[in-house]
């Protein structure tokens, strides 16, 4: 077993969507980024990655590459997955947490669940997401940005399976 942590955090700015765990947020603001600035999406990516000991979201897609410009965060997220079944890893929980003093996510969570646990090609049910406020404190309280946190439990996948063709999973 391995355990890996995330953390992203984007400003907030006027003409931009809002995107969280791949679902368009209704709001006044988005995230400024790069890709589509998902710091859930990408909380995830680098708990992932941690837990694997395989680097970070940033040296895999660089905001330098014009090719990911404006890119869907959740093809990021799948192209890791597939990294990590093809190093013989597999994906045991994710857990995460979403600070944003606006909007309200909770009517979201489910969505974003659903969108990550197909990216990942896991249950819904190994996927935690709580979103939380910072009671007015701090950049994210103070409504000038979101951030998110994930931790990523992954098991190496045991010798008999390593033996499988995994392209063909």
């Amino acid at each position: 077993m391995r355990i890996g942590h995330g953390y992203d955090a984007h400003r907030l700015v006027d003409e931009k969507k809002l995107v969280l765990g791949g679902v368009v947020i209704p709001h006044e603001k988005g995230l400024l980024g790069h890709s589509d600035a998902d710091v859930l999406t990408h909380a995830i990516i680098d708990s992932l990655l941690g837990a694997a000991g395989m680097s970070d979201i940033g040296k895999l897609f660089p905001d330098s590459d014009p090719s990911f410009s404006d890119a869907d965060s959740i093809k990021f997220l799948k192209s890791v997955c597939l990294i990590l079944l093809q190093s013989h890893f597999a994906i045991c929980n994710i857990d995460c947490t979403i600070i944003a003093q606006k909007p309200k996510l909770s009517e979201y969570i489910s969505a974003m669940k659903t969108k990550i646990s197909s990216a990942c090609e896991i249950s819904e049910h190994q996927i935690n997401i709580k979103a939380t406020t910072e009671e007015g404190l701090g950049f994210t309280g103070n409504g000038q940005g979101i951030c998110a946190h994930s931790v990523a439990l992954i098991q190496e996948l045991p010798p008999s399976l390593k033996l499988l063709n995994l392209t063909q999973i």
